[in-house]
């Protein structure tokens, strides 16, 4: 979804340079519709409707997120496959998510296997991070110290680092 939502962004950001009626709208089409404020919602309701380029990649994106509803894997990659023609077809310049996606196709369609994102990962990633630099402030670049450091953030990732030692 950061793709897609960079995408959108894009697209927001120079065509309302052109247009006022999409001026202080940029978070309008990053949020999800359920996580809007009562006048965020009322103004996109008013500009839904519109021919803007901002409108057609909010729907791409809206879109995109029904893969995560399809019941199997078959179903998902008939979806996507609409969803790219649709997203290809539409001529928007950075709708070339659309291209990445394709590049990560099989990747992404796994997800109907395990139902598992790489958020967990991103999560281990960014605790190693920290304690990365926890480790270089305090002089301890050495390989054990910043594993040790790592499990004193957050302790409850333990297992999790062990895992990852095997591999």
């Amino acid at each position: 979804m950061k793709i897609i939502n960079a995408a959108v962004d894009e697209v927001c950001r120079y065509e309302s340079q052109e247009n006022e009626a999409l001026k202080m709208t940029r978070y309008i089409w990053l949020k999800n519709q359920q996580n809007l404020t009562a006048k965020q919602r009322k103004k996109l309701e008013s500009l839904k409707y519109e021919h803007f380029d901002t409108v057609r990649a909010y729907n791409i994106k809206l879109s995109f997120q029904g893969l995560f509803e399809q019941p199997d894997r078959v179903s998902g990659d008939k979806f996507l496959k609409r969803w790219y023609y649709w997203a290809t077809y539409s001529k928007l310049v950075p709708i070339n998510a659309a291209h990445t996606i394709k590049a990560h196709w099989n990747g992404i369609l796994n997800w109907f296997s395990s139902y598992i994102s790489n958020g967990i990962l991103e999560g281990i990633n960014s605790l190693i991070q920290a304690a990365k630099a926890r480790a270089t402030i305090r002089w301890l670049a050495r390989h054990e110290s910043i594993q040790t450091t790592a499990i004193y953030v957050d302790p409850s990732q333990r297992e999790q680092l062990e895992a990852l030692e095997k591999i």
